[in-house]
């Protein structure tokens, strides 16, 4: 295993399109949204301990997770797990990771990804990102991965590419668009050039830093200034005060669309982004009219199909007469709606953050 390797998982979303099971106290990477077992950022975790040694993994997180990433991945030692005092997108969080990478190993290269993603084929995936690393090392590059994509999907990001190629599979970016309309998707597909946007990101501590004084200097500046501090008692007070000086913005819009070493690989291991309880439901075991029951201990249904149904193990449910709808409950909420109407639980969650409080959120 190459001890040059390093990954960050990036674990500071709040997941509200999943409320209410997913709370900001306890968002949707530490739950096992699955039932597989195991929650999202463990199952994350996993996978990125067959690409690097474990003592090079870090994750990013809000600092009010801080237990509950001890609690779940008990194999990292303080120093590993990385804390924000605020929310202030990607782009932060990836200089503060690589930054503090940068002056552990200053030949290393990272793998940075989302924490609440599903890799159905793993060994794809790690031959995928180590694929990518060597790349990124040799090439000095910045690197993303791009998932072929099977349908006309208006809830993902895409990536145009062109024929120019590093190494015959990386292939120069052209463009990045964000979620499009129904008709841009289906051209998009048509054209063959286009992937969806997967947010996973490869590259060496010396590109990525290069890339920030470039593109986004002022953070780097910031995050720059920190170097005495990182991997000392003191990382945390400086880190507080540098992301109060940080602009809210993405990796993506700050650095990608911008930076001319940009490459992508078209990849197939089994993505998903688990963005909504579509997504859940594609993937989930269904019945024979199509109902998706997690867990399905105790709810009987009649004359009901193609319903995502998740409720607490010890709760009697019974349905009858719902087609297409998804039932949810969890933390004393229950939440009934249509399947198509399903991206309406975000102006819920403010409606009932405006009503209730915080109580509910």
């Amino acid at each position: 295993m190459n001890k040059n390797y390093y990954a960050i998982i990036m674990a500071g979303g709040i997941g509200s399109r999943f409320w209410p099971i997913s709370r900001t106290s306890h968002p949707k990477q530490f739950i096992d949204i699955l039932g597989t077992g195991k929650t999202l950022i463990q199952n994350t975790y996993d996978r990125f301990l067959k690409v690097c040694p474990k003592e090079n993994i870090f994750v990013v997180t809000n600092e009010n997770y801080t237990d509950l990433v001890k609690n779940q991945l008990p194999d990292m030692s303080d120093n590993q797990i990385l804390t924000e005092p605020v929310m202030r997108n990607t782009a932060p969080c990836v200089a503060y990771g690589c930054f503090k990478i940068e002056s552990i190993n200053p030949d290393a290269a990272i793998v940075v990804a989302p924490s609440d993603h599903l890799i159905l084929d793993e060994a794809a995936f790690v031959a995928t990102i180590e694929k990518s690393l060597k790349t990124a090392t040799d090439n000095n590059s910045l690197i993303t991965l791009g998932i072929k994509p099977s349908r006309p999907d208006t809830g993902y990001g895409y990536i145009q590419y062109t024929e120019k190629t590093i190494n015959k599979d990386f292939h120069k970016v052209k463009t990045f668009t964000e979620k499009p309309t129904l008709e841009i998707a289906k051209t998009f597909i048509q054209s063959g050039d286009f992937l969806w946007n997967a947010g996973i990101f490869v590259w060496s501590a010396k590109a990525i830093i290069k890339a920030f004084e470039q593109y986004l200097p002022e953070m780097n500046d910031i995050f720059a200034e920190a170097r005495p501090h990182y991997n000392t008692d003191s990382e945390k007070t400086h880190v507080n005060q540098a992301y109060m000086q940080c602009t809210n913005i993405s990796i993506d819009y700050g650095i990608m669309e911008k930076a001319d070493n940009v490459y992508v690989l078209p990849s197939e291991f089994g993505w998903s982004d688990l963005g909504t309880w579509a997504s859940i439901y594609e993937l989930a075991d269904k019945d024979y009219v199509g109902n998706a029951v997690i867990p399905a201990e105790k709810v009987i249904m009649y004359d009901s199909s193609n319903c995502m149904v998740n409720v607490p193990n010890d709760k009697l449910v019974i349905l009858q007469g719902l087609h297409d709808y998804i039932v949810v409950e969890s933390n004393n909420t229950l939440l009934i709606c249509p399947r198509d109407q399903e991206q309406n639980v975000k102006k819920v969650v403010a409606d009932v953050k405006q009503q209730f409080g915080t109580k509910y959120i």
